[in-house]
Protein backbone atom coordinates (compact mmCIF):
# COMPACT_ATOMS: atom_id res chain seq x y z
CA UNK A 1 0.00 0.00 0.00
CA UNK A 2 1.51 3.52 -1.00
CA UNK A 3 3.15 5.35 2.57
CA UNK A 4 2.84 8.75 3.03
CA UNK A 5 5.41 10.19 0.58
CA UNK A 6 3.46 8.27 -2.14
CA UNK A 7 0.04 9.39 -1.76
CA UNK A 8 1.29 13.08 -0.87
CA UNK A 9 3.16 13.13 -4.06
CA UNK A 10 -0.55 12.09 -5.95
CA UNK A 11 -2.27 14.81 -3.38
CA UNK A 12 0.27 17.62 -4.83
CA UNK A 13 -0.60 16.36 -8.33
CA UNK A 14 -4.70 16.68 -7.67
CA UNK A 15 -4.11 20.10 -6.11
CA UNK A 16 -2.06 20.86 -9.33
CA UNK A 17 -5.23 19.91 -10.96
CA UNK A 18 -8.72 19.86 -9.36
CA UNK A 19 -9.47 23.27 -7.10
CA UNK A 20 -12.43 24.95 -9.08
CA UNK A 21 -13.13 22.51 -11.15
CA UNK A 22 -16.88 21.13 -11.46
CA UNK A 23 -17.96 17.58 -11.89
CA UNK A 24 -19.95 17.22 -14.93
CA UNK A 25 -20.75 13.68 -14.87
CA UNK A 26 -19.58 10.97 -13.03
CA UNK A 27 -19.34 7.22 -14.73
CA UNK A 28 -18.65 3.99 -12.45
CA UNK A 29 -17.23 0.97 -14.49
CA UNK A 30 -16.79 -1.46 -11.61
CA UNK A 31 -18.73 -1.61 -8.70
CA UNK A 32 -16.35 -2.65 -6.30
CA UNK A 33 -14.69 0.46 -6.55
CA UNK A 34 -17.36 1.95 -5.25
CA UNK A 35 -18.37 -0.93 -2.37
CA UNK A 36 -18.23 1.69 0.29
CA UNK A 37 -20.26 4.07 -1.20
CA UNK A 38 -23.61 2.46 0.90
CA UNK A 39 -25.92 4.04 -1.85
CA UNK A 40 -24.44 2.43 -4.69
CA UNK A 41 -23.11 2.59 -8.25
CA UNK A 42 -26.08 4.53 -9.31
CA UNK A 43 -26.28 6.75 -6.65
CA UNK A 44 -23.06 7.96 -6.80
CA UNK A 45 -22.97 8.42 -10.65
CA UNK A 46 -26.07 10.32 -9.83
CA UNK A 47 -24.35 12.58 -6.73
CA UNK A 48 -21.07 13.89 -7.79
CA UNK A 49 -22.56 16.06 -10.89
CA UNK A 50 -22.80 20.02 -9.68
CA UNK A 51 -20.18 19.82 -6.88
CA UNK A 52 -17.00 22.31 -7.41
CA UNK A 53 -13.61 20.12 -6.01
CA UNK A 54 -11.70 22.07 -3.43
CA UNK A 55 -7.98 21.66 -2.34
CA UNK A 56 -7.26 18.01 -1.86
CA UNK A 57 -6.39 16.75 1.44
CA UNK A 58 -4.16 14.08 3.45
CA UNK A 59 -3.44 12.73 6.30
CA UNK A 60 -0.93 10.06 6.56
CA UNK A 61 -1.47 7.61 3.88
CA UNK A 62 -5.29 8.54 3.61
CA UNK A 63 -6.51 10.82 1.33
CA UNK A 64 -9.38 13.03 0.60
CA UNK A 65 -10.88 15.44 -2.31
CA UNK A 66 -12.80 18.09 -0.41
CA UNK A 67 -16.16 19.74 -1.72
CA UNK A 68 -17.27 23.52 -2.00
CA UNK A 69 -19.86 22.03 -0.22
CA UNK A 70 -18.44 20.88 2.59
CA UNK A 71 -18.68 17.22 1.39
CA UNK A 72 -15.93 15.33 0.50
CA UNK A 73 -14.49 12.00 -2.03
CA UNK A 74 -12.69 9.70 0.28
CA UNK A 75 -9.77 7.74 -1.97
CA UNK A 76 -8.63 4.50 -0.42
CA UNK A 77 -5.65 4.04 -3.14
CA UNK A 78 -5.12 -0.07 -1.70
CA UNK A 79 -2.46 -1.65 -3.57
CA UNK A 80 -2.62 -0.72 -6.78
CA UNK A 81 -5.28 2.47 -6.82
CA UNK A 82 -3.99 5.88 -9.07
CA UNK A 83 -5.34 8.90 -10.27
CA UNK A 84 -4.82 9.89 -13.73
CA UNK A 85 -5.60 12.82 -15.60
CA UNK A 86 -5.88 12.33 -19.14
CA UNK A 87 -7.48 13.96 -22.25
CA UNK A 88 -10.99 13.18 -22.98
CA UNK A 89 -9.90 11.39 -26.40
CA UNK A 90 -7.18 9.66 -24.52
CA UNK A 91 -8.24 5.25 -24.32
CA UNK A 92 -8.90 4.27 -20.98
CA UNK A 93 -6.13 2.21 -19.20
CA UNK A 94 -6.79 -1.15 -18.90
CA UNK A 95 -8.60 -1.28 -15.22
CA UNK A 96 -10.00 2.14 -15.34
CA UNK A 97 -12.91 2.21 -12.79
CA UNK A 98 -14.24 4.99 -12.16
CA UNK A 99 -14.52 8.32 -14.42
CA UNK A 100 -15.20 11.61 -13.67
CA UNK A 101 -15.53 14.26 -16.43
CA UNK A 102 -15.57 18.25 -16.44
CA UNK A 103 -17.41 21.23 -19.07
CA UNK A 104 -14.00 21.15 -20.57
CA UNK A 105 -10.72 19.57 -20.27
CA UNK A 106 -8.86 16.42 -18.84
CA UNK A 107 -10.85 14.04 -17.03
CA UNK A 108 -9.93 13.01 -13.38
CA UNK A 109 -9.72 8.78 -13.66
CA UNK A 110 -9.17 6.18 -11.04
CA UNK A 111 -7.42 2.83 -12.39
CA UNK A 112 -7.12 0.14 -9.53
CA UNK A 113 -5.92 -3.35 -11.14
CA UNK A 114 -6.36 -5.33 -7.90
CA UNK A 115 -9.59 -3.58 -7.06
CA UNK A 116 -8.77 -3.04 -3.57
CA UNK A 117 -8.80 0.56 -3.51
CA UNK A 118 -12.05 2.92 -3.82
CA UNK A 119 -13.98 6.03 -3.41
CA UNK A 120 -16.93 7.23 -1.61
CA UNK A 121 -18.79 10.03 -0.49
CA UNK A 122 -18.44 11.49 2.62
CA UNK A 123 -21.37 13.85 3.68
CA UNK A 124 -19.89 17.03 5.94
CA UNK A 125 -16.11 15.29 5.43
CA UNK A 126 -14.50 17.81 3.69
CA UNK A 127 -12.25 18.96 7.09
CA UNK A 128 -11.88 15.45 8.16
CA UNK A 129 -14.29 12.57 6.91
CA UNK A 130 -16.05 11.27 10.01
CA UNK A 131 -14.01 7.28 8.42
CA UNK A 132 -10.99 8.48 9.27
CA UNK A 133 -11.62 10.71 12.53
CA UNK A 134 -9.70 7.51 14.04
CA UNK A 135 -6.12 7.87 12.01
CA UNK A 136 -3.61 9.67 14.43
CA UNK A 137 -2.01 13.03 12.44
CA UNK A 138 1.33 12.03 10.91
CA UNK A 139 4.96 13.42 11.42
CA UNK A 140 4.61 16.43 8.74
CA UNK A 141 1.29 18.30 10.40
CA UNK A 142 1.47 21.18 12.06
CA UNK A 143 1.29 20.51 16.48
CA UNK A 144 2.77 17.14 16.16
CA UNK A 145 4.82 16.55 19.34
CA UNK A 146 7.90 14.43 18.94
CA UNK A 147 8.06 14.50 22.70
CA UNK A 148 4.45 13.85 23.55
CA UNK A 149 4.27 11.10 20.90
CA UNK A 150 7.91 9.34 21.97
CA UNK A 151 5.99 9.52 25.46
CA UNK A 152 2.84 7.93 24.11
CA UNK A 153 5.16 5.19 21.96
CA UNK A 154 6.99 4.05 25.32
CA UNK A 155 4.35 3.12 27.15
CA UNK A 156 3.20 0.41 25.11
CA UNK A 157 4.74 -2.81 25.48
CA UNK A 158 4.72 -3.61 21.16
CA UNK A 159 7.40 -4.17 19.14
CA UNK A 160 9.14 -0.42 17.96
CA UNK A 161 8.31 -1.51 14.25
CA UNK A 162 4.46 -2.70 15.58
CA UNK A 163 4.21 0.67 16.89
CA UNK A 164 5.18 2.57 14.21
CA UNK A 165 2.89 0.91 11.83
CA UNK A 166 -0.34 1.77 13.74
CA UNK A 167 -1.81 4.17 12.37
CA UNK A 168 -3.92 5.33 15.58
CA UNK A 169 -0.48 6.10 16.90
CA UNK A 170 1.26 8.03 14.30
CA UNK A 171 0.36 7.40 10.52
CA UNK A 172 1.71 7.56 7.59
CA UNK A 173 4.51 5.39 8.02
CA UNK A 174 4.21 1.56 6.48
CA UNK A 175 6.35 -0.87 6.17
CA UNK A 176 8.95 0.30 4.04
CA UNK A 177 9.59 3.65 5.56
CA UNK A 178 9.31 2.01 8.95
CA UNK A 179 12.51 -0.19 7.65
CA UNK A 180 14.40 2.56 6.33
CA UNK A 181 13.74 4.64 9.59
CA UNK A 182 14.78 1.87 12.36
CA UNK A 183 17.79 1.35 10.10
CA UNK A 184 19.02 4.71 10.20
CA UNK A 185 18.20 5.16 13.98
CA UNK A 186 19.92 1.87 14.36
CA UNK A 187 17.46 0.22 16.36
CA UNK A 188 16.36 -3.66 16.08
CA UNK A 189 12.25 -3.79 14.98
CA UNK A 190 11.94 -5.99 18.24
CA UNK A 191 13.02 -4.27 20.56
CA UNK A 192 10.01 -3.51 23.00
CA UNK A 193 9.08 0.34 22.63
CA UNK A 194 8.53 0.68 26.70
CA UNK A 195 12.46 -0.54 26.89
CA UNK A 196 13.40 2.11 24.55
CA UNK A 197 14.37 5.26 25.99
CA UNK A 198 12.35 8.73 25.55
CA UNK A 199 15.52 10.32 23.50
CA UNK A 200 16.10 6.95 21.44
CA UNK A 201 12.19 6.73 20.44
CA UNK A 202 12.19 10.51 19.24
CA UNK A 203 15.55 9.76 17.29
CA UNK A 204 12.94 7.19 15.20
CA UNK A 205 10.68 9.36 14.97
CA UNK A 206 12.89 11.75 13.36
CA UNK A 207 14.69 9.18 11.20
CA UNK A 208 10.77 8.20 9.85
CA UNK A 209 10.34 12.13 9.08
CA UNK A 210 13.89 12.38 7.21
CA UNK A 211 13.64 9.55 5.20
CA UNK A 212 9.93 10.14 4.14
CA UNK A 213 11.01 13.91 3.66
CA UNK A 214 13.98 12.34 1.16
CA UNK A 215 11.24 9.86 -0.42
CA UNK A 216 9.14 12.78 -1.26
CA UNK A 217 11.25 14.95 -2.53
CA UNK A 218 12.43 12.18 -4.98
CA UNK A 219 8.47 11.25 -5.86
CA UNK A 220 8.07 8.30 -4.03
CA UNK A 221 9.14 4.94 -4.31
CA UNK A 222 8.07 2.49 -6.95
CA UNK A 223 8.89 -0.75 -7.62
CA UNK A 224 6.50 -1.55 -10.38
CA UNK A 225 4.03 0.56 -12.14
CA UNK A 226 1.49 0.34 -9.81
CA UNK A 227 2.23 3.25 -7.90
CA UNK A 228 2.34 6.59 -10.26
CA UNK A 229 1.55 10.25 -10.14
CA UNK A 230 -0.92 11.66 -11.65
CA UNK A 231 0.95 12.44 -15.04
CA UNK A 232 2.05 8.21 -14.95
CA UNK A 233 5.26 9.24 -13.84
CA UNK A 234 6.90 6.97 -11.07
CA UNK A 235 9.27 7.80 -8.09
CA UNK A 236 12.38 6.69 -7.74
CA UNK A 237 13.44 6.81 -3.94
CA UNK A 238 13.99 3.02 -4.30
CA UNK A 239 17.45 3.63 -5.77
CA UNK A 240 18.21 4.97 -2.10
CA UNK A 241 16.81 2.16 0.00
CA UNK A 242 19.21 1.14 2.78
CA UNK A 243 17.16 -1.53 4.40
CA UNK A 244 13.81 -2.67 2.49
CA UNK A 245 14.07 -5.11 -0.16
CA UNK A 246 18.00 -5.61 0.15
CA UNK A 247 18.23 -9.02 1.62
CA UNK A 248 21.61 -10.61 1.88
CA UNK A 249 23.27 -7.36 0.33
CA UNK A 250 25.73 -5.47 2.45
CA UNK A 251 24.73 -3.11 5.10
CA UNK A 252 26.35 0.20 3.68
CA UNK A 253 26.76 1.34 6.97
CA UNK A 254 28.71 -2.17 8.86
CA UNK A 255 28.97 -4.27 5.73
CA UNK A 256 26.66 -7.50 7.44
CA UNK A 257 24.00 -9.03 5.22
CA UNK A 258 20.82 -7.69 5.18
CA UNK A 259 18.12 -9.80 7.07
CA UNK A 260 14.92 -10.75 6.28
CA UNK A 261 12.09 -12.16 8.49
CA UNK A 262 8.50 -13.05 8.63
CA UNK A 263 7.07 -9.90 10.66
CA UNK A 264 2.69 -9.24 11.02
CA UNK A 265 2.45 -11.18 7.61
CA UNK A 266 5.13 -9.13 5.79
CA UNK A 267 8.56 -9.07 5.76
CA UNK A 268 10.63 -7.04 7.77
CA UNK A 269 13.85 -6.09 6.67
CA UNK A 270 17.22 -4.86 9.11
CA UNK A 271 20.69 -5.49 9.86
CA UNK A 272 21.82 -7.50 12.51
CA UNK A 273 25.21 -5.95 12.57
CA UNK A 274 24.42 -2.35 13.44
CA UNK A 275 20.96 -2.52 14.83
CA UNK A 276 20.99 -3.60 18.43
CA UNK A 277 18.25 -3.90 20.73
Amino acid sequence: MPELPEVEVVRGGLEAFLPGRTVAFARVLHPRSVRRHPAGPDDFQTQLPGRTFAVPRRRGKFLWLPFADGDALVAHLGMSGQFRVDDPDVPLLPHTRIVLGFAEGPQLRFVDQRIFGGLWLSPGGAELPSDLAHIAPDLFEDGTDLDALAQSIRRRRSAIKRVLLDQTVVSGIGNIYADEALWLARVHPETPADRMSLERIRRVLEAARGVMADALAQGGTSFDRLYVNVNGSSGYFSRSLQAYGREGEPCSRCGSPIRRVVFMNRSSHFCPGCQLS
